[in-house]
């Protein structure tokens, strides 16, 4: 199962997901695979690699035709591993162009790695450019991380709508797998009224699970660590221990349905 987090917004919590989903994966026995596709890198550095250690990374698969096995290393938590970002993506939509096919290198790119791991995660940049399309191309599935703000989540189904179309265009089979409601402040009548309506009108779209505002959380990237391992007791560590059984039972869903990658 392969499935991607987008977003067109940064701010939304989407590395703190992709990476503590992974690690709460692998805690139940799931062997994943974290691809980081965002030229910040933030999901390397949270997991603890150093900036001048990033190489080789998805910018050298994706534009230098190096087989992804030679990008993939393990991480300090058993289950996890990782390939990382670079700088060198701020460069991939105008170098990508010349190549035929140039939405479906990442899916060929990762095709000899599906049968090494149960999960691959795709983390990508706030953006619709030709990284996250290739995401999207190569993925079974999307998760899109969002603030429980209305407008907010206004955007989200635009969104949505428009990586179903990219994805068709590209002839490959995304589905949303849902919208995951990040940095949740109950402390807010708001909140509540906005989480209510966004339930109300997207219904099952959401997870049940939200993941709620977190001091622990937001420390947990500067250790490098997950927050399974800079504090498994933390709020946050439960959340992410629960929004992967229903992961799981989304991908369940998903992998029934048969929808190709």
């Amino acid at each position: 199962m392969i499935t991607a987090l987008v977003s067109r917004k940064g701010g939304v919590g989407k590395t703190t997901t992709a990476v503590n989903l992974g690690a709460a994966l692998a805690a139940k026995g799931k062997r994943v695979l974290l691809v980081d596709l965002d030229p910040q890198s933030s999901a390397s550095l949270s997991l603890g690699v150093p900036r001048d250690q990033l190489g080789p990374s998805s910018a050298d698969v994706l534009l230098h035709s190096l087989p992804a096995w030679e990008a993939v290393r393990p991480t300090s938590t058993d289950g996890l591993w990782l390939m990382t970002s670079s700088a060198d993506l701020q460069r991939t939509d105008a170098e990508l162009s010349v190549f035929s096919k140039k939405e479906g290198r990442l899916k060929a790119a990762l095709a000899p790695l599906r049968e090494r791991y149960d999960h691959i995660l795709l983390d990508c940049a706030s953006s619709l450019s030709l990284v996250p399309v290739n995401a999207l191309v190569a993925s079974n599935a999307f998760i899109v991380p969002a603030n429980p703000h209305y407008l907010a989540i206004t955007g989200v189904m635009n969104l949505i709508a428009a990586a179903d179309r990219l994805a068709w265009t590209a002839g490959a089979r995304t589905l949303p797998l849902g919208i995951l409601l990040t940095m949740v402040d109950y402390r807010t009548k708001l909140t509540r009224r906005t989480v209510d309506r966004i339930r109300a009108e997207q219904g099952p779209l959401v997870f049940a699970m939200e993941i709620r505002i977190n001091t622990r959380l937001a420390e947990a990237p500067e250790a490098g660590q997950t927050i399974f391992q800079y504090d498994p007791c933390a709020t946050g560590a439960e959340a992410y221990r629960l929004l992967a059984d229903e992961y799981l039972l989304r991908a369940g869903v998903v992998e029934r349905a048969g929808a190709p990658a």
